[in-house]
């Protein structure tokens, strides 16, 4: 109802507004917005000096009882309401019309839904303790809010500032900092974050919140922290110098709650006794460093204590030192495998439920008795390249997205002909139906370390828009005729295809054969059962095609260096784990040029699919933007390449490509790894966006050095690509004069859908980052590291902080701190063989080395990219994530011991992660014994591993909650 939903907006705020909005949109609820007041007989005037909360109510009432009568009283109307007062006014007026509580509603309508119940009692009780608690206390802890008036008045005059609130995981009790928002960040003249010095400066506003910023007057300002912190790692650097002051405040209000579900863990026994008298009442950590502790009524402290939980906030009164909440449900066991992903999962607010029969029923049908052919309709329209192209395709080991396809060919003229042929997903997901909802709503394909969660179900992303080898499917192809020799492009041809791949390679077996080594023949199923004479020559087409296309890679990468395209660095760590799940091995990912070859031959398909639906719809055409970077978080960068002798140029992409391209130390060449790596930390994030939104001159792709740039390439794993794919369909039809069957977004529509897309994608990264982290300690668990080889490894140190240094593992994929002074106040001294112990002293730091030297009088220096031998361990942790703890043994370079050289890529299992695993395989043994009967059906739709029907009404209930309003690398 419409007076409904401007209650939710004007008693809960824009942000509840907007999920309650969202899901009245979404196609899956079936629910229907009813416009009461502009209804004849549903209208009801406002009474002069009634309260809006009344008036509410009283139209609300109003318009259940008309809609009664409106059925001829053959259906009875519920209305739950919260007020009391209401409850007793109208409960009995109107038979038909019930008006009662929700806890009623749930106890009437719902009495077997044990989770809603013990959901809603925990809110009751949490409301209950709430108001008894504002009754008794006087005292405040906070200043009370500024009025929402007050601060946009102060917003505009340019008295308040107004920001997202980031608070420093690493120092969470005292360091935050707001990002400018909006239209402050271009009224204010900041160039920096506001720093909140302190959590009384924050005033009860929680990381992610859209906060109102009052300055303190600059004789107050501070500096941040320059000691490196708990669990300190790789984060942005800020460009300030430690000592020197920056802008400081304190918040006055808060436009917009960021709240969402916590994961929890309650106290040990211990702790519970020490939190007082009332054990009802617990304090319960957050598994995000940056959450403040939560309160919560329970009477189950004590049995929950070994679990992951979560709960929810429901206020923070200017009263109370921490803010309230309440039990939500049990996720599993700390340090449980399964526990600890679906840990990950909720703090990214991601939901993996299984995709529903109305979704299946939607799908094609693939089966041996029934197999998928291309219909004689589509052969027509689309353009046949089966028997005329060499397609193949050419991806990681074990992937089964193939979402592109690779072609090039010599044309009778004597020209080439490039062809990247994309897997056409929006044959099969037509516009607002179901699947193609809950693709939006997911966004994205999420990529853990040893599982992933698929943006559309296994029929389409592993089969029919899969482009397996020998076997036909349907594509949307981008094909241009090059110059035989300068490989110009000389026209270009998009549309519909039909095409059948004829191999689908491994980077490493292309990577083999580009190089000439052709004994690789034998990993390479498609010609491994030709016979010799078959097979040579077509692997001598093969050799050609891929040796033809990496040349014209260099030509177009070599067109873009000139440009300013920039080579970043990442570090991309694969966790290699057996048969059984038990990890085998940490592999930091080994680049190969074929990997340059096939991103390059992408790139051009996405840039010029991004000039093509720009011209159609200069408007309303999804695009991706990397702004240029702030100039002051290059200075971490420029000062590490001093210490090195270079220097480096960031004015624009260009300056930066070359200054990176010349900053090579020939005696090590991780120097230039680590130098690119830093400027890869001071980029801005690449976005999504609508071309309606935003200027032509901001269209620009920093990274990539290209005026236009979208996703096209991908429609299996990201949403972004499935819009572009029907933008360009669009513009294919409006270039023919036909009918535009596309159903095409508003730029409105657009804008907001990007903000949404924009923000899982960081889930995504965030979740794979976590969960690559969570296999790292998990490898390293169950060593010894004081006498196990493996936890000896070659660091170099990136960067000098007051207490310490950063450094990197390479062989590993590493990034961590290393202190030089522990919490005795000792410090790191090394004898002559380089080997370490801690002595009483002190550190002297500069910009580009920190100096430790005992009371004895020796001193031992660290250089900035100084090559230490480090021990690798695990800090265990029982309410946050483990992380790896980095000690350095020694100030000389790690050797590796031949032995270890022989067998790095067979390491041993690991004890306690077979431990830590076997309950997995335990309970999907319980599960395949009791689902026999439905084991194929759960194979092909199944994408999580749910035992019980509670369960999964719980994941249908998070899905419900799922915000898809929320705004947020290439």
């Amino acid at each position: 109802m419409q007076t409904a939903c401007q209650a939710v907006q004007h008693q809960r705020g824009r942000r509840q507004y907007n999920k309650l909005r969202n899901l009245l949109k979404d196609a899956r609820h079936d629910c229907v917005l009813f416009a009461n007041e502009f209804q004849q007989h549903c209208y009801l005037p406002r009474e002069k000096g009634e309260a809006m909360e009344k008036w509410q109510t009283r139209s609300i009432y109003n318009s259940a009882v008309w809609y009664y009568h409106h059925c001829e009283d053959r259906m009875p109307i519920v209305m739950v309401t919260e007020d009391e007062e209401a409850i007793q006014k109208y409960g009995s007026e109107t038979e038909g019309v019930f008006v009662i509580s929700f806890k009623n509603y749930l106890d009437n309508f719902w009495p077997d839904l044990k989770a809603a119940h013990d959901l809603c009692d925990s809110i009751l009780q949490s409301r209950r303790e709430r108001e008894t608690e504002s009754q008794e206390t006087h005292g405040k802890e906070y200043p009370e809010h500024l009025p929402l008036e007050v601060l946009e008045a102060g917003i505009k005059s340019g008295r308040y500032i107004q920001g997202i609130l980031n608070v420093n995981k690493h120092r969470a009790q005292i360091e935050a900092f707001v990002r400018l928002h909006g239209a402050s960040s271009k009224d204010s003249g900041l160039v920096s974050d506001i720093l909140i010095h302190g959590s009384k400066a924050r005033n009860r506003s929680i990381h992610g919140d859209v906060v109102v910023v009052e300055m303190l007057p600059k004789s107050e300002w501070k500096g941040r922290t320059a000691a490196l912190g708990e669990n300190d790692s790789d984060d942005k650097a800020s460009g300030e110098s430690p000592s020197e002051p920056m802008p400081t405040g304190r918040v006055v209000g808060i436009l917009q709650k960021n709240w969402r579900d916590y994961v929890v863990t309650f106290p040990s026994k211990e702790e519970v006794q020490s939190q007082g008298k009332n054990a009802q009442k617990i304090l319960v950590t957050p598994w995000d460093y940056r959450i403040p502790k939560i309160r919560i009524s329970t009477q189950q402290a004590e049995a929950l204590q070994d679990f992951r939980v979560v709960v929810r906030i429901d206020s923070w009164e200017a009263t109370s030192v921490y803010p309230n909440g309440h039990f939500v449900r049990v996720l599993g066991r700390i340090g449980d495998l399964e526990g600890e992903i679906a840990t990950i999962l909720v703090e990214n607010s991601i939901s993996v439920v299984p995709f529903s029969e109305a979704q299946m029923c939607e799908m094609p049908v693939n089966t041996p008795e029934n197999p998928w052919k291309v219909s004689p309709k589509e052969e027509q329209e689309r353009k046949d390249l089966r028997t005329t192209h060499l397609v193949f395709s050419i991806d990681p080991k074990g992937c089964e997205d193939v979402d592109d396809t690779l072609s090039v060919r010599t044309l009778n003229n004597g020209n080439l002909e490039l062809g990247v042929h994309i897997a056409d997903v929006t044959h099969f997901v037509a516009p607002n139906s179901y699947i193609d909802v809950e693709a939006r709503t997911r966004a994205t394909t999420y990529y853990l370390a040893d599982r992933r969660y698929d943006m559309l179900p296994s029929i389409l992303s592993a089969d029919l828009c899969s482009l397996l080898g020998g076997v036909d499917r349907y594509a949307v192809s981008v094909m241009w005729e090059l110059d035989k020799t300068s490989y110009e492009i000389k026209k270009v041809w998009y549309g519909r295809t039909i095409i059948r791949s004829a191999y689908k390679l491994f980077y490493e077996a292309a990577q083999e054969l580009l190089d000439g080594n052709f004994s690789i023949v034998d990993d390479i199923p498609e010609l491994k059962a030709l016979d010799k004479q078959s097979q040579q020559a077509k692997l001598e087409e093969l050799v050609w095609a891929i040796g033809k296309l990496t040349d014209i890679a260099r030509h177009i990468r070599a067109k873009r260096d000139r440009c300013g395209a920039l080579e970043l660095e990442g570090v991309e760590v694969r966790v290699q784990l057996d048969d059984k799940k038990n990890i085998r091995d940490l592999i930091p990912k080994q680049p190969l040029e074929v990997h340059e070859t096939v991103a390059e031959c992408m790139i051009l398909a996405n840039h010029w699919v991004a000039k093509k639906i720009w011209e159609s719809f200069p408007h309303q055409a999804l695009l991706r933007q990397h702004p240029p970077p702030h100039q002051e978080f290059f200075s971490e960068l420029r000062e590490c390449a001093k210490a090195k002798g270079f220097f480096i140029d960031t004015r624009s992409n260009k300056t930066l490509a070359d200054s990176l391209d010349s900053a090579n130390d020939p005696k090590d060449p991780l120097v230039n790894k680590l130098l690119r790596s830093m400027a890869t930390q001071a980029m801005s994030n690449a976005l999504y966006f609508s071309t309606g939104s935003c200027a032509e001159e901001e269209f620009h792709h920093y990274g990539l050095a290209l005026d236009k740039y979208t996703h096209f390439t991908s429609p299996i794993r990201r949403y972004s690509d499935i819009v572009v794919h029907r933008l360009l369909m669009a513009a294919i039809s409006k270039d023919k004069k036909m009918e535009i069957k596309e159903n095409l977004f508003s730029n409105k529509n657009l804008e907001e859908l990007c903000r949404h897309i924009n923000n899982r994608n960081r889930a995504a990264q965030r979740s794979q980052k976590q969960s690559t982290e969570l296999f790292q300690c998990m490898y390293f668990k169950d060593r010894d590291a004081e006498t196990e080889e493996r936890c000896i490894a070659d660091g170099v140190i990136y960067s000098i902080r007051t207490n310490g240094v950063l450094v990197f593992i390479p062989r590993f994929g590493i990034k961590g701190a290393a202190y030089l002074k522990n919490k005795d106040s000792l410090v790191i001294s090394c004898g002559p063989e380089g080997s370490s112990e801690w002595k009483p002293g002190s550190l002297q730091r500069s910009q580009n080395k920190i100096i430790s030297t005992t009371a004895g009088g020796q001193s031992v220096t660290f250089h900035l990219f100084d090559h230490v031998t480090v021990r690798i361990s695990v800090q265990a942790s029982r309410c946050h994530s483990d992380t790896i703890r980095l000690e350095i043994v020694s100030n000389k370079p790690y050797m590796i011991p031949n032995t270890e050289l022989c067998h790095q890529s067979s390491l041993l299992k690991s004890e306690l992660v077979k431990e830590v695993t076997r309950s997995v395989e335990e309970a999907q043994l319980a599960q395949e014994v009791k689902g026999k009967v439905i084991q194929e059906e759960h194979q092909e739709y199944c994408q999580t591993k749910g035992r019980s029907l509670y369960t999964l009404l719980e994941e249908i209930r998070d899905l419900a909650l799922l915000d898809v309003s929320d705004s947020c690398a290439m």
